[in-house]
């Protein structure tokens, strides 16, 4: 109990301290706190513990409070009072629902990999005579590419063996057969009330689960001296419970198809061919027409001149200076694949990719080289098949799911290759103030540059910084291929690789795939090229002036308005403009996402400020924002950002402790709190390190000193 005149910060320091000391010798036990708080409140000590008390315990306040270290255990009703008492009493019903009967078990069909099988089909390729299917279909790029596809998939069901293995949501793998074994003796003798025998079983279970769990840090550990850190990082991860994905319930093809149309929402209403967008002046007919005489030109600034237009005489010489690969740039992308992603709809998977680089680069070259030479991309290639993953634990709607496309790992070999070669071409005509795809220059830059002239602008009398963050709605899938051609062709790209590259944005089909259903196909724009793409379609609107400049990464684009005395003309101006070339263009401003944040340390009162409309909607003054993982508020103080990263060490810091009580220590636990916990502790330090407030360091420095406990070292304190 905390009466009412506690020291509230020497009580949550204390109470701080036990719940860490528990925690780290038991991290999977459930640790309640109850009590009558008073005024008292544990969010900020202890942020992953959740508040399950939310009806009214004494009148109409609530006093009585309940933590626990577990997420959606417990739903509250309130109760008459017992007795005499003056409080409440709280009914605490348990709504967990066991991972078994959410996740029901799954039958899969794996392959079993191993040098044999590897050179197996390395000899197979070898022996391969490429240029008999390459000269037989000449330049039909889908026939040629379903041929070596499906000859490549044969070739791998014929040299590696499969296993079918049923799969428990709770299994883990250091859970042996004999263990399963001990585990159904254990229930026998239960059920036959044999007390000698059930003691005997539960010894003999410890001691093999015991024995089970070194095993498996034996094996991480000489995983770790052998360099194969992917399997290290893999077996941190089950032990810890790290990211654990959420599963898809089990629906019908109907939801499905309306998944897969929701998440080409955007795309179905606006994707044009490229003849018919050019005939069209109009983006819809909610929106009127705009030309590019209609926004003010002030804020219209190519980075760099246009390039001269083309004419008869150098279109020639542009058709010749086409992209073209070598063997050895095709080797070397296809050794860089990660062996441990999802095969695409084409059913090639990325280990035989990686392990038979050198067998394959050859015919892949040639592929390659045609579609770049045609100006086609196979339909196979194009096609996505989107996996729904669900955001939260317990969704709701069809916009509770994230979509994660598989495509294929040719392709998008394909892709990395035109990539680098199309930012060599676009680097001179790209906005200076795009910190996306730019050598050296990441989202720290971003934030420190903006910082950087808010501050020094706020130094003089009466100024304030209004700061517009705008959200694209499915950004990425609203390029239209007759808005970005003229855009390519300014920039210097050839003709060939322009017009591969509208190949590539038009006609992909995609299809969602859920467990046991498999919905309709629709067309789509995605995949590696986009994010860059989006980059050269946004580089022809830019602003940099002394009162007013847009800066961008990416797709997250923010409009910095430098005021003095209250004169925001020219901030207000080029919101409009870069909003009307938005629908120039066809990109849709999500404006119930867009938010403003406004920065005034002015101390005399004035008139508050007129909020901004965009689409006929007042945007919303916030007072945090989440800006390129670093959160920013209106007093420019770092105080939501220390929560912020507080809260998500804290949740960290128990993986942590469940790696120690399974045994693991040294290098392993480590590189486990370097990778999870520290890099989430210290994102972005560059930015916030020099002006965090003495309370903040205090808190992260407790933080620090309760995971160097975990990891049995010395705590230095770290010096921001």
């Amino acid at each position: 109990m905390s009466p009412p005149s506690a020291n509230v910060d020497a009580a949550c320091d204390s109470l701080h301290s036990v719940v860490s000391r528990l925690q780290t010798q038991s991290p999977r036990a459930l640790l309640i706190i109850s009590g009558d708080f008073n005024h008292v409140s544990l969010n900020s000590t202890l942020p992953t513990f959740t508040q399950y008390v939310t009806c009214p315990t004494r009148d109409n306040k609530i006093l009585n409070l309940l933590y626990a270290n577990a997420e959606e255990a417990y739903s509250s009703s309130p109760l008459p009072p017992l007795g005499r008492s003056d409080h409440n009493l709280v009914h605490l019903v348990p709504v967990y629902e066991p991972l078994v009967r959410r996740e029901p078990p799954a039958t899969r069909t794996v392959q079993r990999w191993s040098e044999e099988s590897e050179e197996a089909l390395k000899d197979c390729f070898e022996s391969t005579v490429w240029e008999v299917i390459c000269d037989d279909l000449g330049e039909d790029m889908d026939s040629l590419t379903t041929c070596i596809t499906d000859y490549i998939n044969f070739c791998v069901d014929n040299t590696v063996p499969t296993r079918t293995v049923r799969c428990f949501s709770n299994n883990k793998p250091w859970i042996t057969s004999e263990i399963k074994a001990v585990l159904k003796q254990k229930r026998r003798a239960f059920k036959s009330k044999d007390k000698e025998e059930l003691k005997r079983v539960q010894r003999e279970l410890r001691g093999l689960i015991r024995n089970g769990k070194d095993s498996y840090r034996q094996k991480m550990e000489n995983q770790l001296q052998q360099n194969n850190v992917g399997e290290v990082w893999r077996g941190l991860r089950t032990i810890s419970g790290h990211k654990h994905q959420n599963s898809l319930p089990g629906r019908d093809v109907r939801w499905a198809n309306e998944l897969n149309h929701f998440f080409n929402r955007f795309d179905s209403s606006m994707r044009q061919s490229p003849t018919s967008a050019a005939d069209s002046p109009t983006p819809t007919a909610a929106v009127p027409p705009l030309t590019p005489q209609t926004l003010h030109t002030s804020s219209i600034h190519p980075a760099h001149p246009s390039p001269p237009p083309t004419t008869a005489s150098n279109t020639h010489s542009t058709q010749g200076s086409s992209l073209s690969l070598s063997t050895t740039q095709v080797r070397r992308e296809l050794r860089r694949i990660n062996g441990k992603k999802t095969a695409g709809p084409d059913g090639i998977s990325s280990r035989v990719v990686r392990s038979c680089a050198d067998q394959l680069c050859g015919v892949m070259e040639h592929l390659f080289n045609l579609s770049l030479r045609l100006g086609r991309v196979p339909q196979l290639w194009k096609t996505s098949c989107v996996v729904p993953v669900p955001k939260t634990s317990r969704p709701k709607d069809l916009n509770s799911y994230r979509p994660v496309a598989l495509t294929s790992h040719l392709m998008k070999t394909l892709e990395r290759l035109v990539l680098a070669q199309l930012r060599r071409l676009v680097s001179s005509s790209l906005d200076p103030l795009q910190f996306a795809y730019q050598p050296g220059i990441g989202a720290d830059d971003a934030v420190i540059h903006l910082l950087h002239r808010s501050l020094a602008h706020l130094e003089t009398a009466g100024s304030t910084v209004r700061i517009m963050f705008f959200d694209f709605s499915s950004a990425f899938n609203t390029i239209l291929p007759s808005v970005l051609k003229d855009k390519l062709e300014n920039s210097g790209v050839d003709h060939h690789l322009t017009t591969w590259i509208l190949d590539y944005l038009t006609d992909r089909p995609q299809y969602v795939r859920t467990q046991g259903c498999v919905s309709d196909r629709v067309v789509c724009s995605t995949g590696v090229l986009a994010p860059f793409l989006f980059t050269i379609y946004t580089a022809d609107f830019s602003h940099n002036s002394t009162q007013c400049f847009l800066q961008k990464f990416s797709d997250d684009s923010a409009i910095v308005g430098l005021i003095t005395d209250g004169d925001d003309k020219e901030y207000r101006g080029l919101t409009q403009d870069f909003v009307d070339w938005c629908q120039l263009n066809y990109l849709q401003i999500n404006a119930s996402k867009t938010k403003e944040l406004v920065v005034d340390f002015r101390r005399h009162k004035h008139p508050p400020l007129q909020p901004l409309n965009i689409q006929g909607m007042d945007i919303e003054a916030v007072d945090s924002y989440r800006y390129l993982g670093v959160h920013l508020n209106n007093k420019l103080d770092w105080t939501h950002n220390s929560d912020a990263l507080y809260r998500k060490g804290q949740s960290r810091l128990y993986l942590l402790r469940r790696l120690r009580s399974f045994g693991v220590e040294g290098p392993l636990l480590k590189t486990f709190y370097d990778s999870v916990v520290a890099s989430a502790i210290f994102y972005g330090v560059v930015c916030w390190g020099g002006s965090i407030s003495a309370g903040d360091r205090k808190r992260l420095n407790r933080l620090i000193r309760r995971a160097s406990s975990v990891l049995g070292c010395l705590w230095t304190q770290w010096r921001w």
